[in-house]
């Protein structure tokens, strides 16, 4: 299981200015592959699919590079191990263009919720998000916003739409009451993110530690390996398998 602190950010034109939510996930990294195709005649689709591909070599390419050059420690116990994974992905996704965690939750969250036109149903739909993506609230921020969203409806005596600008700063308004309650602050997120990201990295790395444990122990019940001595797995290389 990999858990780790999720931001959720604070958009006024979202809906969520001033809130602040904070989930565990368990997360995986997806492997993709490509096989080579016959020649055959080119259509303006097969160019853009041409692109397509070339990009993710690419991607692909600038990653393995960077793996090639980083030392990488599989000690997920060690905090200096830890954080130089966590420099070695964050290198990886810049170099490659790629969402951070935080980011691809925001832009799931950006796409879905776009054309959402009331607060709840808003609020609804991140719950069903959060539900669908195995998150859990960990300090209640959820229930504080529903709780928020019900006080600002009691009050203008109607359902809050998100063109309200009155009613939504009355909400956003609860939402920072809500948000000084739990002792989360605006410029605190670069913290929670780096937290984030370090979670990340730890569990990753405590993954990578089983498999390369679990291939070193599968491996030594073979015969013709049975009288080597199983190396510490802290001591292997990455760079010497790519």
């Amino acid at each position: 299981m990999i858990n780790f602190l999720l931001v959720c950010w604070y958009d006024i034109d979202l809906l969520l200015q001033g809130s602040l939510v904070i989930f565990q996930q368990h997360n995986a990294i997806p492997v993709r592959a490509f096989a080579k195709e016959a020649a055959r005649p080119t259509f303006k689709g097969d160019e853009m699919l041409k692109g397509v591909f070339f990009d993710i070599k690419n991607k692909f390419q600038a990653a393995v590079d960077i793996l090639r050059k980083e030392k990488i420690t599989l000690d997920p116990e060690d905090p200096a191990a830890v954080k130089q994974y966590a420099n070695v992905m964050k290198t990886i996704r810049q170099k490659a263009d790629m969402f951070s965690e935080s980011q691809r939750i925001k832009h799931d969250i950006d796409t879905e919720t776009q054309d959402i036109p009331d607060a709840r149903a808003y609020l609804l739909k991140l719950q069903e998000i959060r539900t669908r993506r195995g998150l859990t609230d960990e300090l209640g921020a959820e229930a504080m916003m529903f709780e928020a969203l019900e006080k600002v409806e009691k009050d203008i005596k109607k359902p809050l739409l998100r063109s309200d600008k009155k009613g939504m700063d009355l909400l956003v308004a609860e939402f920072e009451k809500g948000n000084k309650k739990l002792g989360i602050r605006k410029e605190d997120l670069p913290k929670y993110e780096d937290n984030l990201e370090l979670s990340m990295a730890k569990a990753q790395l405590d993954e990578l530690k089983s498999d390369a444990v679990e291939a070193m122990e599968s491996q030594k019940k073979k015969e013709e390996f049975q009288d080597e001595e199983m190396p510490d797995v802290k001591s292997l290389d990455i760079r010497n398998f790519i």
